[in-house]
């Protein structure tokens, strides 16, 4: 038997683990053998549920479920505070909708999802749908894999979400590192050189980063130790230029991150009523934890000025408006493709699950297409003046 008391209680608490799902309550008994007969039931009603001699217990709502859904994100993410607020503002959204509210785990099916995205899509787009639909994914998967629910209905996302395929030109590069703050151009160029994701360079440790060459190896490397999927775990080489400005920073270094975070003072904003002051999960986040990784949002909204500068009230667009921070992975990853590497090579370099998703990166430029057909020309005359030899 697992028994065992609280330092706060004088009541035996049981404390098992059935299939990866843990089970902890008091049993209300300062009795020891009581509360072991107490256990021994649990134990044995919960192997009737199992095998469907007992009915299961109701399926809490959404609403019930959604502080476990989160806590369990913030357990696994602890080191991103913007994956912990992209999770909890989407919850708050699909809470929203008072249907999915008050709905159980077990009742929520793809009818009842139709309709919600039904009334979202009068209000927002495509891509803030799908992300509140992944995130509901995520917490019915959850409570699948607790046992909450037995299955999870299927959740898809919306075709037509917009692809951001622009790929920064070589020409415009050096324009565009020259406008940047130092912070945004210092990242901008680990992305163009390395292909990593925002998230995978805002979360780089200087233990991960190693600047001495190893075997063949001119410049050293960068370790991802965590991802999208399990390919997204690997070692990315270095090239000249973000060797360099790596060795900068580390000399510079005072922190366990490439881009530590700031900690900042609490954002007053007024509330809707009353003019009350209330404080936003980030703003809180950085006050108990200052030594977190830059927020992929603070380096947004440096982008979109220089890239879109608000100038006398109107928007300026200085580049093209399909040029997002994304752009620089997808640039990075396309010229890697230009290089001549193999799709298995993107796709490992890359860390993505699939070739299929790495094709979708690559985009030859009209200057590599003409270039090859440049060389398939001087083939031809080559077979020709041979045949004619």
């Amino acid at each position: 038997m697992s028994l065992f008391r609280r330092s706060d209680s004088g009541y035996w608490w049981y404390n098992f683990v059935v299939r990866g799902r843990r089970y902890q309550k008091s049993t209300g008994e300062p009795n020891k053998r009581e509360a072991a007969k107490i256990e021994a039931a649990a134990r044995t009603k919960l192997a009737k549920r199992r095998v469907g001699l007992e009915e299961p217990e109701p399926a809490p709502t959404l609403a019930e479920f959604s502080q476990q859904f989160i806590d369990e994100v913030e357990a696994r993410h602890a080191a991103k505070p913007e994956t912990i607020r992209f999770y909890s503002n989407r919850l708050k959204r699909l809470l929203g909708w008072e249907p999915f509210q008050n709905a159980a785990l077990d009742m929520i099916d793809a009818k009842l999802i139709a309709r919600y995205i039904s009334q979202r899509r009068k209000k927002v787009g495509i891509v803030s749908v799908n992300r509140e639909l992944a995130t509901l994914r995520r917490a019915l998967h959850l409570a699948e894999e607790w046992e909450i629910i037995k299955a999870t209905p299927k959740v898809k996302l919306l075709t037509g979400e917009p692809q951001h395929d622009f790929v920064l030109t070589r020409e415009l590069e050096p324009v565009y590192l020259a406008a940047c703050p130092p912070l945004l151009r210092d990242v901008a160029v680990l992305l163009l050189d390395t292909g990593l994701r925002l998230g995978e360079a805002l979360t780089l440790r200087w233990s991960d980063v190693h600047l001495e060459p190893v075997g063949n190896a001119r410049y050293g490397w960068v370790h991802i130790r965590e991802g999208k999927s399990k390919n997204a775990i690997r070692n990315v080489p270095l090239v000249a230029r973000v060797s360099r400005l790596l060795k900068e920073k580390q000399q510079a270094a005072t922190s366990a991150w490439v881009f530590p975070g700031e900690p900042k003072p609490r954002v007053k904003k007024k509330a809707a009523k009353k003019g009350a002051k209330k404080y936003t999960r980030a703003d809180d986040e950085r006050l108990a934890k200052p030594d977190l990784p830059l927020l992929g949002s603070s380096l947004a909204h440096m982008h979109a000025k220089v890239c879109r500068p608000i100038v006398k009230g109107e928007r300026q667009y200085l580049f093209p408006k399909d040029f997002v921070l994304h752009s620089l992975r997808h640039t990075a990853i396309t010229r890697l493709g230009e290089a001549g590497a193999e799709t298995f090579t993107i796709m490992k370099q890359a860390g993505h699950f699939s070739a299929t998703i790495s094709q979708r990166y690559v985009h030859p430029s009209p200057e590599t297409v003409e270039r090859a057909y440049d060389r398939l020309e001087a083939l031809n005359q080559k077979a020709l003046a041979d045949a004619a030899g």
